[in-house]
């Protein structure tokens, strides 16, 4: 279950949420620093990434067309 709702600017080539690029969370902008895995599950796309608010997971729920951030553990 997503811990929170959030935005997402993704690079989408030929199809959409191909990678995710940056996110907005608690009001701030930050930027993929990397991705240490990608998978996909039966909701959608997900993403472990680094970036200067650590390391979270980042999901693509295709049914509700949002995007969810979950903080690693």
């Amino acid at each position: 279950m997503p811990s929170e709702w959030i935005e997402v600017r993704c690079y989408s080539g030929h199809t959409y949420a191909q990678e995710p690029r940056a996110f907005v969370w608690r009001g701030q902008e930050y930027a993929v620093e990397g991705i240490e895995r990608a998978w996909r599950e039966p909701a959608g796309p997900r993403w472990r990434v680094r970036s200067a608010a650590g390391t979270v997971t980042l999901g693509y729920d295709e049914a509700e067309d949002a995007w969810w951030l979950e903080l690693a553990s």
